[in-house]
């Protein structure tokens, strides 16, 4: 599994605006509606849902929120670099400005699972929040999430 199978470029935005991580879970909500075809109601639901149990902020200003999905054959993932930081509830304090969204079938099981841990290995990553934090192109982000030491992040 790569990060190229997770996201297409499409599923790069830079920019997002929202002035709480509700407000915020809400736009990323509408953008994976979008290149899903999933209904933006569900997938905020989810996400929100999921983020209910505890925050999915891993530190360092980033979050991965992610939760299973009815309608779905796929892994689907989108990110997002907010247009400014906000406070995502994260165990180091740190406001989120990167954020990956996972998306997955309801009988995803392991799979699920294996595609966070990737996610999580390519923000650990050297350098990785710094060089995403320093574009705001989508198509330069994109090529920074899957180039060949990105995908293969261990």
């Amino acid at each position: 599994m790569t990060v190229a199978s997770l996201i297409v470029p499409e599923a790069v935005v830079a920019g997002i605006k929202g002035n709480g991580k509700k407000q915020v879970l809400q736009e990323l909500a509408a953008e994976a509606a979008r290149v899903s075809g999933l209904s933006e109601r569900a997938v905020f639901e989810t996400l929100l849902q999921r983020e209910r149990l505890g925050t999915t902020a891993i530190g360092q200003g980033i979050a991965i929120p992610h939760g299973r999905i009815a309608g779905l054959d796929k892994l689907v993932g989108l990110f997002a670099r907010l247009a400014r930081p906000i406070d995502f509830e994260a165990l180091d304090g740190e406001p989120v400005d990167l954020v990956f969204v996972l998306l997955a079938p309801e009988d995803a099981g392991a799979d699920h699972l294996q595609a966070l841990a990737k996610i999580a290995r390519l923000f650990r990553t050297p350098n990785m929040a710094q060089k995403l934090r320093q574009t705001e192109d989508p198509a330069a982000l994109y090529a920074i999430l899957t180039t060949s030491g990105a995908s293969r992040a261990a």
